[in-house]
């Protein structure tokens, strides 16, 4: 295809993407960024809800026909929730936690203030969402440097009883770290893993206090629309020579 200059990904990732063959050849590379963020938020606040509300427990009592109360519900009013990355999908989800009563941390490059979050920290700085955060939360991308980023060293400065939740990339966590660490969360949900489908083999499906989805959070009736109308604006901006929406920075890895 030695004519191709423009290619618009349906996805926001683009690791399925050539970029060796793109490098050198100027071509424009778009992803649909955003486009997704909606559905993945509700993805959040549900299973934040699921872990201190307990359902998990309360569907296996249901199966079984018992009649049993669960004195350990818990409120996420007054919690402290960090989210690593402030891009349109941790944006998304502050904007809907706020309406709990939480307080909002969150962590990108330079540590600038993003609107629904209560304070932002940069990168240098990640730590302390991870000691001070009840529930943190990774929206972050794949790259070279964030390569199992979250490890043992994270899990370590993490309270006893916090919640971890990985929406971004699978990649960016080492799950056997994880696995070792398990018992000191309240809650773990995962959307996104290193190797997909996760293998029947993995310790984490024998997790209890973790919630397994297969990379569904995006999925909504309303992707269609979203992607359609993304789509036709950008192809209309490349005719006219503009600047696309959501112009990939292949060298920065986002």
């Amino acid at each position: 295809m030695k004519n191709l200059k423009y290619i618009q990904l349906g996805s926001t990732g683009f690791d399925q993407v050539p970029i060796d063959k793109m490098m050198n050849r100027n071509i424009i590379l778009c992803n649909n960024k955003g486009g997704y963020s909606i559905p993945i938020a509700e993805w959040i606040v549900s299973v934040i809800l699921q872990i201190y509300k307990n359902t998990k427990a309360f569907y296996n009592k249901q199966n079984e026909r018992q009649w049993i109360c669960d004195y350990g519900i818990s409120e996420i009013y007054g919690k402290r929730i960090g989210f690593l990355g402030t891009g349109t999908l941790a944006l998304e989800s502050a904007k809907r936690l706020k309406a709990f009563g939480v307080e909002i941390w969150g962590c990108n490059t330079d540590g600038r203030d993003i609107k629904y979050f209560d304070k932002c920290f940069s990168t240098g700085d990640m730590d302390e969402v991870f000691k001070n955060c009840d529930i943190v939360i990774s929206t972050i991308p794949s790259t070279k440097e964030t390569y199992k980023l979250i490890d043992k060293s994270k899990f370590q400065l993490m309270k006893e009883g916090s919640s971890f939740i990985n929406v971004g990339r699978g990649k960016v966590v080492d799950e056997d770290d994880l696995i070792e660490y398990a018992h000191k969360f309240r809650g773990i949900a995962l959307d996104v893993f290193q190797e997909e489908p996760l293998c029947e083999e993995s310790s984490l499906w024998n997790l209890d206090n973790i919630i397994i989805t297969p990379h569904n959070s995006w999925v909504s009736e309303q992707n269609s629309l979203r992607s359609f109308n993304l789509f036709y604006n950008n192809l209309k901006k490349y005719i006219s020579n503009k600047e696309p929406d959501n112009k990939v920075e292949i060298e920065k890895g986002y």
